[in-house]
């Protein structure tokens, strides 16, 4: 099957699962023109009671009781891992890591080895790939009240695939085909975000604990490359000078040892938890 077609397939098992969701009461996709149209009707609770909604163009999640979602976000090594690690053993959180082992592996290939190696040539395989996986991410099913996730479909392409189109490591086709695939999928399936935590690191301790991290694929990442990633992250989360932004940002500082940035999570942690920017 051709990857537009496993792509298809896996919007349409998304789909699927949210019109089978037992609160929803009818559902139908109809075609106006050109374009898909999802109408569908949900009882959702509310206060303890029903209320009955009515979604027009976009796939929805209403059939179950609203989750909190809170994206941790910050460039390669700023400690994403660490603070992930650090809630995965609070009660009640589901924790979602990047699905680093699939890129590592798709059918035998490393796509993440070889964007690395020749990103003019394999930017593309990895980032369709990249879209794809953390669209699953975020469509993922949870029973706990909150879904903690590593980085997001935003910054997939807000931050990653923009640095390689701007460092003229993605062609122009390639670029405009990825940012029509991101606008269909944030236009036609809601993908809410109630936090985003923004672990603020130097490119250069970034640099420093990849080295010591020694994961292959990172042995040929530069200090240049780190240095555009940060000044993609702070222009989207801090200056907010270049993409909208899904939910409020949360800065927490990120250069400290292990031992202050544990302190720093347990001093953020009611914030985190109740997805509050303040």
């Amino acid at each position: 099957m051709s990857f537009t077609g496993r792509c298809i397939k896996s919007w349409w098992r998304s789909a699927t699962r949210i019109y089978t969701q037992p609160a929803v009461t009818s559902g139908r996709l109809v075609n106006v023109g050109d374009k898909s149209e999802a109408l569908f009707q949900t009882r959702a609770y509310s206060n303890n009671c029903y209320s009955t909604q009515h979604a027009s163009r976009k796939l929805v999640w209403n059939g179950e009781e609203k989750k909190l979602v809170i994206c941790i976000e910050g460039n390669i090594a700023s400690g994403k891992t660490t603070c992930l690690e650090y809630f995965s053993r609070t009660s009640n959180i589901e924790v979602l890591t990047e699905p680093i082992s699939k890129w590592r592996n798709v059918r035998g290939h490393n796509p993440l080895g070889l964007m690395y190696q020749d990103p003019t040539r394999w930017a593309m395989t990895l980032q369709t790939y990249v879209q794809l996986t953390m669209l699953d991410r975020h469509l993922s099913t949870t029973s706990a009240p909150v879904r903690m996730m590593e980085r997001s479909i935003y910054s997939a392409k807000y931050i990653f695939v923009e640095n390689l189109y701007r460092s003229g490591k993605m062609p122009e086709v390639d670029f405009a085909v990825l940012s029509e695939w991101f606008e269909w999928i944030t236009q036609n399936i809601n993908l809410p975000v109630d936090l985003i935590v923004y672990l603020q690191s130097s490119p250069q301790i970034c640099q420093q604990r990849m080295r010591e991290r020694c994961r292959e694929e990172e042995k040929v990442v530069p200090l240049e490359y780190l240095e555009a990633i940060h000044q993609l992250y702070e222009d989207w989360l801090i200056k907010k000078t270049s993409f909208s932004i899904p939910a409020p940002v949360l800065v927490i500082p990120a250069d400290q040892d292990l031992k202050k940035m544990l302190h720093h999570y347990e001093e953020n942690r009611e914030k985190i938890l109740a997805a509050r920017n303040v």
